[in-house]
């Protein structure tokens, strides 16, 4: 049997011992998470990388929200088509689109719409009927052209590209994130008892007492 040093087994428990408390091992293996940050005046967030072609983005879709809406607290989503992923990234383009030119809210609408839908969409062509339709009953008329400029499309790839520099692999990648730091949400029927523990350990600041001027 090989003896291992005893300065290497100090070094490792020097290492465990680095580790931030509240964030899990899993986490470790993301790359930069400088961004993965509560936003001025959040005490928690959600951060959320999602692929409208993605079945898990789906079924997580309207938990998230839920949650939101249920906290108050804010979404910072993040479009990360999969490139083995056919139409994904021509419907994220279409959702800023529609953020754009319309309203965010309607843009969450089309893309729930698009979740809810997505098995009978099987291609660029069966997207783009699908949201003819969808522009159709909303009293609208699709544009012919949705991006002429690249603008959209240069937001989504910042965001594959922010998307990569945290190391993605996979969607959706959910965290809650707090002023300290951030936790992996692996299993979204966690994500409200996460939050829970979350929103403990990071309470709001308790506001100021109005100054009281003695009469003279």
């Amino acid at each position: 049997m090989r003896l291992i040093p005893m300065n290497r087994i100090l070094l490792a428990a020097a290492l465990l011992l680095a580790i931030p408390v509240g964030i899990p091992a899993l986490a470790q293996g993301f790359k930069d998470t400088s961004m993965l940050r509560a936003p001025a005046g959040s005490q928690v967030a959600i951060y959320d990388f999602e692929d409208l072609e993605c079945p898990a983005c789906s079924h997580a879709f309207p938990i998230v929200h839920a949650a939101v809406e249920k906290y108050k607290i804010p979404l910072l989503r993040h479009d990360f088509p999969l490139r083995m992923h056919v139409w994904s990234f021509d419907a994220a383009v279409i959702a800023r689109y529609i953020q754009d030119k319309i309203s965010p809210q309607a843009a969450e609408e089309y893309r729930g719409a698009v979740f809810a839908n997505q098995i009978s969409i099987a291609s660029k062509e069966d997207l783009n009927a699908f949201t003819q339709k969808y522009f159709q009953s909303h009293g609208r008329v699709m544009p012919f052209v949705i991006d002429p400029n690249g603008l959209f499309a240069a937001e989504v790839h910042a965001d594959q590209t922010l998307g990569e520099r945290v190391g993605l692999t996979k969607t959706p990648t959910i965290f809650i994130v707090t002023h300290k730091g951030f936790v992996e949400v692996n299993d979204v029927t966690q994500l409200y008892a996460m939050l829970d523990n979350a929103i403990a350990e990071n309470p709001a600041p308790a506001a100021a007492k109005p100054k009281t001027t003695a009469h003279k």
